[in-house]
């Protein structure tokens, strides 16, 4: 056979769909979801630090996300950067925990997250049919310069579409969940 590798194409299909999925986590479906603060870096002690790394983050509640900081002189900072995160969702401390209570969400919101979820999923499918193009290309490249013979690229470039097919139904299952999260009251 060649020098073709196939690995090299499912590691950046993986890191496609784990890409999708950090950012669907960021996607709010009215339920509490630790990934909604993933993004929030809090200013401690004049170091932008992850939030994650200054505080335990639970759900004790389908609809509340509850951050018990390690440090209790760090609730005012957190605040802030919950704040300036831009999340949408007011924090509440009680002096040891800050509280994030998440709205219900609108039908109509509901909707419009459904459709950037959607979109989410098709930049995905974008970029996983690039992946493909420009592997596609390599193996006919290499047959060209007579790395392989017909046989071979033919069949390489049946083994490409078929991790191509498996990760564009992997993404429509991502986001059929998500959608279906969002979709219930």
């Amino acid at each position: 056979m060649s020098d073709f590798d196939l690995n090299m194409l499912d590691e950046k299909i993986e890191k496609t769909i784990s890409v999708l999925k950090e950012e669907m986590g960021t996607v709010r479906a009215g339920r509490a979801n630790a990934a909604l603060v993933d993004k929030v870096m809090v200013d401690y002690y004049g170091t932008p630090t992850p939030l994650k790394s200054l505080a335990n983050i639970s759900v004790p509640e389908p609809r509340t996300l509850l951050i018990s900081p390690f440090d209790p002189k760090s609730i005012p900072n957190i605040e802030k950067a919950i704040n300036v995160a831009n999340i949408g969702i007011n924090p509440v401390n009680d002096g040891k925990v800050v509280r994030l209570q998440i709205p219900q969400v609108t039908e109509e919101r509901r909707k419009e997250l459904t459709k950037i979820v959607k979109k989410l999923g098709e930049d995905a499918k974008v970029a996983v049919r690039n992946l493909r193009r420009d592997a596609n290309d390599k193996v006919k490249k290499m047959e060209k310069a007579g790395d392989f013979t017909e046989d071979d690229a033919k069949s390489t470039l049946e083994d490409i579409q078929k991790e191509i097919d498996k990760a564009v139904k992997h993404i429509d299952e991502i986001v059929a969940n998500k959608d279906k999260e969002i979709m219930e009251v």
